[in-house]
């Protein structure tokens, strides 16, 4: 099994080493996931679904801001070494600080 998977597992080598460590793994899926729960565990039990699903909208309207706003995940220059052309609306956008 691992061997017909062998091109899944090993596709982060195709991107610069650079990004290899925040491709690779799930922790900032984890983290998203771990935020939503604690944010749900604090309401306890929901009227409806259209409540959680706006619970789950705002953790992601809020950690989408603080990318734009703060951190970025991959900075402009780290998505430049990709050698890909970026769509104008990424192109306008400022740099993100270097933390």
């Amino acid at each position: 099994m691992l061997w017909e998977a062998k091109e899944d597992i090993l596709a982060h080598f195709a991107f610069p080493q650079s990004h290899w460590s925040k491709i690779r793994s799930t922790n900032l899926l984890e983290r998203l996931n771990r935020e939503i729960a604690r944010r749900a565990d604090v309401v306890g039990i929901f009227p409806n679904r259209a409540a959680l699903l706006r619970l789950i909208t705002m953790v992601l309207v809020e950690q989408h801001d603080e990318w734009q706003a703060e951190r970025r995940y991959l900075s402009l220059e780290a998505i430049a070494l990709l050698k890909i052309p970026l769509p104008d609306a990424m192109a306008a956008l400022p740099a993100a600080r270097v933390a």
